[in-house]
C-alpha cells in the first residue's frame, strides 16, 4: 500500500502533535466512510521504558487513542468538518487480544457506522500482520473551535 498522508499532511487535519500525535501515515481513506492508517513502533517509544521495563508493551488504551486519531482524520476530512475537532466519547466492547511489542507496525482500520449531527460511532480494529489486536466501537462528538 501506498502513503496517502504522511504526518505532516495528518497535522494539517487533526490537532495532535509529538508527543501525543500517535500515527504515522495514511494509507487508505474514503473521507467520511473508511481509513486505515498505520503506526510504526519504534523501541524508543516514550510509553516503552515504564511499560514495562524489561518487557515493553503498548498500552492498551494507547492503541484506543491511535484508532481514534484515525478515525478523526477520516471524519475531519470531510469538507463540512474542516476546522472542527474530533473529541473522543466513549469507548464500547474494546477487546484486546495480542500484545504489541516495539519494532511492529500496527494498521489502524476504522469503518464510520453512525453519525447523527455532531455525534458519530466508528467500528475500530488494530492488526499487526493481519493478526488482530484490538477492536471496538468508538464514540466522537465534533467540536467547532
Amino acid at each position: 500500500m501506498s502513503v496517502l498522508m504522511d504526518k505532516e499532511k495528518i497535522k494539517e487535519i487533526i490537532p495532535h502533535r509529538d508527543p501525543f500525535l500517535l500515527i504515522d501515515e495514511i494509507v487508505e481513506m474514503e473521507p467520511g466512510v473508511r481509513i486505515v492508517a498505520r503506526k510504526h513502533l519504534k523501541e524508543d517509544e516514550y510509553w516503552f521504558k515504564g511499560h514495562f521495563p524489561g518487557y515493553p508493551v503498548t498500552p492498551g488504551v494507547l492503541m484506543i487513542e491511535m484508532l481514534a486519531q484515525a478515525g478523526a482524520v477520516c471524519i475531519l476530512s470531510l469538507e463540512e468538518n474542516k476546522g472542527k475537532i474530533g473529541l473522543l466519547a466513549g469507548v464500547d466492547n474494546a477487546k484486546f487480544r495480542r500484545q504489541v511489542l516495539p519494532g511492529e507496525t500496527l494498521d489502524l482500520e476504522v469503518e464510520i457506522i453512525k453519525v447523527k449531527g455532531p455525534i458519530g460511532v466508528g467500528k475500530a480494529i488494530a492488526s499487526v500482520g493481519g493478526q488482530k489486536a484490538v477492536s471496538a466501537e468508538i464514540s466522537f462528538a465534533l467540536k467547532s473551535v
